[in-house]
């Protein structure tokens, strides 16, 4: 089992920033590919940005040039560092972890982050 703890969500307004965290625990083994992906009310949940133990990083095009994504392995942690935020970035963040052999994932409870005009 791996549990996932979220941070770093908040109000803020439009063109500020945000850093999401992430930290995993429990049975983590190396080869693993953590990602935060968010949902707004009414809509379908969507990838924001994914990134691998190698570093190796994808984004939705729509957040590119905008958000990144980073990871520290000595803490199995990921974070999403949020620039030039919008209105319609207001959603509910969650983070996922999965092994990339195995099939198993795992998702943290979430964080709002809530973009003002």
């Amino acid at each position: 089992q791996v549990q996932l703890a979220e941070s770093g969500g908040g109000l803020v307004q439009a063109g500020g920033s945000l850093r999401l965290s992430c930290a995993a625990s429990g049975s983590i083994f190396s080869s693993n590919v953590m990602a935060w992906y968010r949902q707004a009310p009414g809509k379908q949940r969507e990838l924001v940005a994914s990134i691998t133990a190698a570093g190796t990083t994808y984004y939705k095009d729509s957040m590119k040039g905008r958000f990144t994504i980073s990871r520290d392995n000595a803490k199995n942690t990921v974070y999403l560092q949020m620039n030039s935020l919008k209105p319609e970035d207001t959603a509910v963040y969650y983070c996922n972890f999965r092994h990339v052999y195995g099939d198993d994932d795992y998702w943290g409870q979430g964080t709002q982050v809530t973009v003002s005009s």
